[in-house]
């Protein structure tokens, strides 16, 4: 091993394992640029060309020529010193580290200047030339005397015997016809049919794409020179013909009539007819689209028939009739026995559904826009707008234990503000069934329980309010609003039949709440103008929205954000939906008069879809006022639709 020092500095390398070239050194020497001095240097550290990283985790780095120990030296600089010799230092940056004996190295400028080079891709050595002058061996002169003087071999100017045999062998070979000799080359140009290796059986043979030039139309009488009276246009078919456009008119020119056929004049047209002629030749697609044959009923999807998916209800059965007014809502007891109906002439009235007969008759001092009864069997109550009814129908302990339950309300010490202030009524309006009145800001435009029975919610419609949607507990008498901020005008609202979701249906969007998390869940879009009704299976996962441009949405919520199935059935605005608790039936009403009763079969299988498929389109209302059907209703256990309308009747068909 030696060191090897510069002339311009006596700073030595770093001693390194590897030797530096030999042919380099000596022919530096040689030059006199350098000063080169081959001494025995001893190496420190003899553990070898080995990864410095086994020593880590001991206090020394090797072993020396003597086989003992080089400790490792005392490095007790943290991060923060570090940052400090960074900063301080000016040497810092060409200070390196040897692996080989963990002491730090500082870097003479010519090491700076080496790494450089080597980084920029140049020679190590400063002083060599890259490009020196090329010393040409061969010179271009022509000289007299030979490079060598070496005399020609024996076998230069004797025949080979080997060659005579190859060229035996080819001789032999042509004569047998084995070897062809090459053919001269033709120059004249070839020319190739694309089609002349085409199956002629093939069904994208060229004579089977052939498609013919269009064929100009034959002259009709019109354009004769002497044309019959009809084919003549009067002065306003002319005004009119000359007011279209060119495209439009159903003929190019104008019939004229001459005396004979020599004073018919040139056609003024002539060159733009050829000219339209030559652009149809030209623009006249050459390609034959190959038709599928397809039957038009096969693309009508299988449907079941009709008969095949009964019950559902088929013929009207009665008619409720006392009202004067629009019905614009219905409900049923749970039990299914009592129908309840609400009106715009300020009366509820109560039905026994079975006879058709009217068991009670309640005013309530003005219109009623929603009714709904109590969906707990234990609970006798009717929700009329904002009174809390007991109809008193029924079972006489349900309905004491109704009133017990109303009237066990105690206030509690700290009255608390609410949105709605709750009264007792007394008097002839208890003894008329009144239990709870609600005094609500605005008008009540639907009410609907939750399937427990103690919660209600109520919709009353204002775009600039925050409080269009409020929930009731009916057993603690507290009024919550459920939403800081309005998300649009809220036309209907729903519970979740199972679950703790709140599905509130907007002008254009169905959004569900949980009421858990307090958070939005879904928000569906209903791809269409305005939303009028909302209903939910009693599955939970499935909704069916009306609206008022007629259309009837289906949504699958495990399924997407969008319907499923769109609907047009109704040929005007829906008005009400409503779903079977049991049966797979969904029914619809509309301003057309006509109730349409669909089969909605919901498996149990998530990888099969709805089954959805109408079966009957019951009439009987007549319409008023240019409204018909306003509100839709299921029995509970059969399979009946009730519906009310606009001509102040209730029906029931079985």
């Amino acid at each position: 091993f030696f060191f090897f020092f510069s002339p311009s500095s006596s700073a030595p390398f770093p001693a390194s394992p590897v030797p530096l070239p030999a042919c380099t050194c000596t022919r530096r020497r040689r030059s006199g640029e350098c000063r080169a001095f081959f001494i025995l240097q001893d190496i420190r550290n003899t553990v070898g060309n080995i990864p410095m990283e086994w020593y880590q985790d001991y206090p020394h780095v090797g072993y020396d020529l003597d086989g003992k120990k080089i400790f490792k030296p005392i490095r007790n600089k943290d991060e923060l010193d570090e940052f400090l010799d960074k900063m301080d230092n000016p040497d810092y940056w060409r200070t390196v580290r040897d692996k080989m004996t963990g002491a730090d190295v500082r870097l003479s400028d010519e090491q700076v200047d080496l790494v450089h080079r080597l980084q920029r891709g140049q020679f190590g050595d400063i002083n060599f030339k890259e490009y020196e002058p090329y010393i040409d061996f061969f010179s271009s002169e022509t000289m007299i005397h030979p490079v060598t003087n070496r005399p020609q071999d024996k076998r230069s100017f004797i025949p080979s015997l080997i060659e005579k045999q190859k060229v035996g062998k080819l001789v032999h070979a042509i004569k047998m016809g084995w070897i062809k000799p090459r053919k001269p080359r033709d120059t004249t140009p070839q020319y190739y049919d694309l089609w002349a290796q085409e199956d002629p059986n093939a069904i994208l043979g060229r004579h089977k794409m052939h498609v013919p030039a269009p064929k100009m139309r034959l002259p009709g009488h019109e354009e004769s020179y002497n044309p019959p009276p009809e084919y003549l246009l009067s002065e306003e078919e002319k005004l009119a013909w000359e007011q279209q456009d060119p495209e439009d008119r159903k003929l190019s020119f104008l019939p004229q009539r001459f005396s004979c056929l020599r004073a018919v004049p040139a056609f003024s047209r002539f060159i733009h007819e050829r000219f339209e002629r030559c652009l149809d030749l030209y623009l006249c697609p050459r390609q034959r689209k190959m038709r599928v044959n397809v039957n038009p009923e096969d693309l009508i999807p299988k449907m079941p028939k009709p008969k095949d998916l009964q019950p559902f209800p088929t013929t009207q059965s009665l008619v409720y009739r006392g009202h004067t007014s629009l019905v614009r809502s219905i409900s049923v007891s749970p039990t299914g026995q009592w129908l309840v109906s609400g009106s715009d002439d300020g009366t509820v009235r109560f039905w026994e559904i079975g006879t058709g007969r009217c068991m009670k008759t309640v005013d309530v001092g003005g219109a009623v826009k929603s009714v709904a009864w109590n969906p707990n069997p234990s609970i006798c109550l009717v929700a009329v707008s904002v009174v809390l009814l007991n109809p008193a129908l029924g079972d006489r302990l349900v309905v004491s234990a109704t009133d017990q339950l109303v009237s066990s309300y105690e206030e509690p010490e700290e009255a608390r503000e609410q949105p709605v202030q709750w009264a007792a009524p007394a008097g002839k309006e208890h003894d008329a069934g009144h239990r709870l009145h609600l005094a609500h800001p605005k008008a009540v435009r639907q009410v609907t329980w939750h399937s427990k029975g103690d919660y209600l919610a109520c919709v009353t419609p204002d775009g600039g309010s925050h409080q269009q949607v409020l929930i009731h507990q009916v057993s603690k008498r507290r009024t919550q609003n459920p939403f800081r901020r309005s998300k649009g005008l809220v036309q209907c609202v729903s519970f979740h039949p199972t679950r703790p979701f709140f599905f509130v249906a907007t002008q254009r969007h169905v959004r569900v709440y949980n009421l858990i998390k307090q958070e939005l869940s879904k928000k569906l879009q209903a791809n269409c103008k305005w939303i009028s009704s909302m209903a939910v299976h009693p599955g939970g996962d499935n909704v069916i929205c009306g609206s008022y441009d007629c259309r009837l949405t289906w949504f699958d919520l495990d399924l997407a954000t969008k319907p499923y199935k769109v609907l047009r059935h109704h040929k005007k605005a829906l008005r009400g939906v409503a779903y079977h608790k049991h049966y797979p039936l969904f029914a619809s009403g509309s301003d057309d008069g006509s109730v349409i009763v669909c089969h909605g079969m919901v498996y149990n299988d998530l990888l099969q879809n709805p089954l959805i498929v109408p079966v009957k389109v019951l009439k009987g209302h007549a319409i008023t006022h240019d409204l018909g059907v306003l509100d839709v209703t299921f029995h509970p256990s059969q399979p009946w639709v009730f519906s009310s309308g606009a001509d102040g009747t209730v029906r029931l068909f079985t």
